[in-house]
């Protein structure tokens, strides 16, 4: 319940910023609210075509998974100095 109330405050936030603006503006800025939209639906359903086998091979390596975990831990340095006060 708090969450909804939160985002009813903030939209009420923007109104009140916006409530100064002109009609010209005010019309101009739904125009690009709603560009903003169509654009975040399109994007989607280019995000839903792509499938998991268009990643596949991303990361081609010849070692083995255990050999790269070995190089990994080999190559991390901590130099942690502790300084007394």
């Amino acid at each position: 319940m708090k969450a909804v109330n939160i985002k009813f405050n903030l939209i009420d936030s923007y109104l009140g910023l916006l409530e100064n603006l002109s009609p010209d503006n005010k019309l101009e800025l739904i125009s690009k609210l709603s560009d903003s939209l169509k654009s975040s639906s399109n994007q989607a359903e280019k995000n839903s075509n792509k499938s998991l086998d268009d990643l596949c091979g991303a990361f081609i390596f010849d070692k083995s998974s255990d050999d790269l975990i070995s190089d990994l831990n080999s190559s991390r340095n901590f130099n942690r100095k502790i300084t007394e006060f």
